[in-house]
């Protein structure tokens, strides 16, 4: 009698050592385009508890499909609180998404869909992280996103500095902060508080689990090295279809088949090359149109072809064409494929009209990620820094966010 006690007692205080950590889902070939922003023209739902938030993505198959959402609340290890959705929820999800219109005039048909969150339906009542779930008709899930609350309780403040390790000096950069607490109490800081950092809003490189290293007056103090040090990487590789006519620095030739085709200068490694600065959006794309008025239903989709020299370095791992358009997706869809004829990888892929940013992630056999394999890492790089603060009191039931901070490295320093 006495065990079983244990044991349910255990399953009541420690679910979240059973539950599973809740990733961002990608959609199947029909539905391209998600855009998910909050206030910021960043393609990151990072809002203040009261702000509003919109999706939006297109359904290539055009046939006014219902789709419903769902909305969960997540701890700071991405698996579902123990909050009752009635505690994080301010009315009820899992409604359907009526904000919707078909193309108009474009060679490929698609139908765009639309969801403002809050909504007369359904408004947020903690900070916290969270995830959002897109189901069609049958209970299908489609994709879902991550998107963050935030509550501003403390200030945080920091700076990017070169790695002080000589043998990553010219390779990776250091993320340096300090939390000033004053006005909220905080009691035991190594228990209490915890941190995320993430680099151009990239979920998979995050780094968490990173204690306060001292504390000066309300001030928790980080000046690690290696505890909170990123692999610069490089600039993205970018293009822009906005007008779909016009080559560009980018694209090499245009044809017309059943929609546009645009085929891009073949790309070249650039790990052993000398950096060199060119202004990107830190993987993001913006969706836009000189053809239309109403770029979310007139811009139109186009063929992109991507190509890539074959190399001895990457041999025939598996290379693929990532960005925040496809959501950094390593699926078969954005891989690429070598073609013996002109000895290059090639990739062909559906994109709307817009700027994009992009680069090439190898994939080795045995399942190794190299992000940057291909375009180098270099510590002049520009990136920036996401410093998410979660707190939890003794006795709470969920992690809130009670700050943010974000820094820059184009200003770096040693």
């Amino acid at each position: 009698m006495r065990f079983t006690y244990i044991l349910i007692l255990m399953g009541v205080m420690a679910p979240s050592a059973f539950a599973q950590v809740i990733y961002e889902a990608p959609p199947p070939e029909n539905i391209k385009s998600i855009v998910f922003k909050g206030p910021t023209e960043d393609q990151f739902p990072l809002i203040q508890l009261g702000e509003s938030m919109t999706l939006e993505f297109d359904d290539l198959t055009a046939s006014e499909q219902d789709y419903y959402y769902k909305i969960i609340h997540c701890d700071y290890d991405w698996t579902p609180s123990q909050l009752l959705k009635s505690q994080y929820l301010d009315g009820a999800d899992n409604q359907r998404i009526i904000d919707y219109e078909n193309s108009y005039n474009t060679l490929q048909p698609y139908s765009n869909y639309r969801l403002t969150i809050p909504n007369m339906n359904v408004k947020l009542r903690v900070s916290g992280n969270y995830v959002l779930e897109i189901y069609n008709s049958y209970g299908d899930l489609q994709f879902s996103r991550r998107f963050v609350v935030y509550r501003n309780a403390v200030n945080v403040s920091g700076v990017v500095k070169r790695s002080r390790d000589f043998n990553f000096i010219n390779t990776k950069q250091v993320v340096q902060f300090n939390i000033n607490t004053a006005g909220f109490n905080v009691v035991n800081p190594k228990r209490e508080v915890k941190i995320a950092i993430l680099q151009n809003h990239h979920w998979p490189t995050a780094l968490y689990n990173i204690k306060p290293q001292f504390t000066i007056g309300t001030e928790l103090v980080y000046r690690y090295n290696e505890e909170t040090g990123f692999f610069g990487g490089n600039e993205f590789l970018n293009f822009d279809t906005k007008d779909l006519r016009s080559p560009t620095f980018a694209i090499s030739n245009i044809e017309m088949k059943d929609v546009y085709h645009h085929y891009l200068f073949t790309n070249e490694y650039r790990y052993d090359q000398e950096y060199t600065y060119f202004p990107d959006i830190n993987g993001d794309f913006v969706v836009r149109t000189l053809q239309g008025e109403d770029v979310s239903r007139e811009a139109e989709y186009s063929k992109v072809h991507f190509s890539l020299p074959y190399s001895n370095e990457i041999g025939l791992d598996n290379v693929f064409v990532i960005g925040k358009f496809n959501n950094y997706d390593l699926s078969e869809e954005n891989k690429m494929v070598f073609n013996e004829e002109n000895g290059k990888f090639e990739a062909t892929l559906m994109i709307k009209q817009g700027f994009y940013n992009y680069k090439y992630v190898v994939q080795r056999e045995d399942g190794t990620i190299e992000p940057n394999l291909v375009s180098g890492n270099f510590h002049f790089t520009e990136n920036n820094y996401l410093i998410l603060v979660y707190y939890r009191d003794f006795g709470d039931m969920y992690d809130s966010i009670i700050g943010i901070g974000s820094v820059n490295s184009i200003n770096i320093s040693n």
